[in-house]
């Protein structure tokens, strides 16, 4: 009785919670988005309201925040297909084939011996758009898959609970290294929940199985590392992160000033090249099994087609793309989309030599804003890719990545016409959702810093 006394709050949030994604879990299909956003929204009230009453004791919220995590052990993802394809690359690597040579759809189409077991039911689940283009899955990613194949070699269930369990033990170790470089950086250890806790988080990650957390948990070991003065070590987990995702190679440049010595305000080149050295050298040994010309060339194409041919859930794209109709009554997709990587570059070059990061903070700050306008840019933006965002806002002051993380599940929508002859994106709700997420980021990085400067002055 003094429990329920005491925990009365935890424990009903807790039980409202686990049945919330219980059926988010196990009783939701895509299409139904009137299921989708009530429960999603649903979760959001019960995590805020988490945020408010349970918010000092930590203890208690980590239970919390992987007993959620365990819900969706049993379950088959239900608003993403791609675990089929990183199922389909595991069992390919155990048959001895190199998944960076060969698509799915060309076994398929050859009619012959399938060189994987189910090879007809993940074609199927993976579908012909994923199933026709080589994997774009780097080597830590594809080790993932093998030690899927190696415990479930017949079990589409089977695979989906492995990398289930390896996703989990990437957030504990995010946890863990994210916690303390909170408490290095003297940021409050909360804020951390912003991020384990955040529904999108369990959904996207444990529950849809993206690795952007094996990838996360990587970035974040190896900034703690760096903040600690063990830059050789951090050089190499961060090659790990890069040969997960390859997302983090948008933050080498901003390295760059780090490396200034605090004295003389110099770089010190040795140093940074070293560092960039061994992330180098170590990120190529760990794509060297695989290393052919066929797969140089299999791999470019394959990540050139995020940026000339794929299209979902984009902002400043669709803009430039509704100008090019005007000028030329074409989808310029293949121009704008050499244009736009060449902005993201030119910012982050600029990003690098203009602002101070002489410590930590400062370097994430870079990282956060360098990485939301490749994602403004982007031709692509799947929900998941703002997970990155989100952990790096936990280090900073900036609240529009945790906005985006809740406004993000409007951009399941676009699968309400999958059935229908129409199939394309609903552009007012892609307006409604950016509208909402520009407004925050226009208002945190422009206007309040500019308020805050008069303040400062007057």
């Amino acid at each position: 009785m003094q429990l329920w006394k005491l925990y009365k709050v935890p424990i009903l949030l807790t039980l409202v919670s686990f049945f919330l994604y219980w059926f988010f879990a196990y009783n939701l299909i895509r299409t139904d988005y009137t299921k989708l956003i009530v429960l999603y929204c649903a979760l959001w009230l019960v995590f805020i309201l988490f945020l408010k009453y349970v918010k000092n004791n930590i203890k208690l919220l980590t239970y919390i925040a992987f007993l959620f995590r365990a819900v969706f052990i049993l379950a088959i993802p239900n608003l993403s297909q791609d675990f089929y394809r990183f199922i389909w690359d595991g069992r390919m690597l155990l048959e001895g084939l190199n998944p960076y040579l060969y698509t799915p759809e060309s076994f398929i189409q050859a009619r012959g011996e399938m060189p994987v077991a189910q090879a007809k039911e993940l074609y199927a689940g993976m579908g012909q758009l994923n199933g026709s283009h080589f994997t774009n899955y780097p080597p830590i990613n594809q080790l993932c898959f093998i030690i899927a194949g190696l415990f479930s070699g017949h079990n589409i269930l089977g695979s989906a609970i492995v990398f289930r369990l390896l996703i989990i033990a990437a957030d504990f170790g995010t946890f863990f290294f994210g916690k303390r470089l909170l408490e290095r950086l003297n940021i409050p250890v909360k804020n951390i929940f912003w991020y384990i806790l955040n529904p999108f988080i369990i959904i996207e990650l444990t529950g849809n199985l993206h690795f952007e957390g094996v990838m996360i948990f990587f970035l974040v070991w190896s900034m703690y590392l760096l903040h600690s003065g063990k830059w050789k070590w951090a050089a190499i987990i961060f090659a790990l992160s890069i040969s997960v995702k390859l997302i983090p190679l948008l933050f080498l440049p901003l390295l760059f000033q780090y490396f200034k010595k605090k004295s003389s305000h110099t770089v010190n080149v040795k140093t940074l090249i070293s560092f960039y050295a061994i992330v180098g050298i170590t990120t190529a040994l760990l794509f060297a099994p695989f290393f052919s010309s066929e797969f140089v060339n299999n791999y470019a194409q394959t990540v050139g087609l995020w940026f000339q041919n794929f299209e979902f859930n984009a902002s400043i794209y669709y803009i430039t793309r509704e100008i090019g109709y005007w000028f030329t009554g074409y989808n310029e997709i293949k121009i704008i989309g050499k244009i736009l990587p060449v902005l993201v570059f030119l910012f982050v070059i600029g990003l690098a030599f203009s602002r101070r990061t002489l410590d930590t903070k400062a370097l994430i700050i870079n990282m956060l804003l360098a990485f939301t306008i490749y994602l403004f840019l982007s031709t692509t933006v799947h929900p998941w890719y703002v997970a990155t965002l989100l952990f790096l806002s936990i280090f900073t002051n900036y609240k529009f990545p945790l906005v985006w993380s809740f406004v993000i599940i409007m951009s399941y929508l676009a699968y309400i016409n999958i059935n229908k002859m129409d199939k394309s994106e609903n552009l007012w709700i892609i307006a409604i959702e950016y509208s909402v997420v520009y407004s925050v980021f226009i208002w945190e990085v422009f206007i309040k810093k500019a308020n805050s400067k008069e303040l400062a002055s007057s």
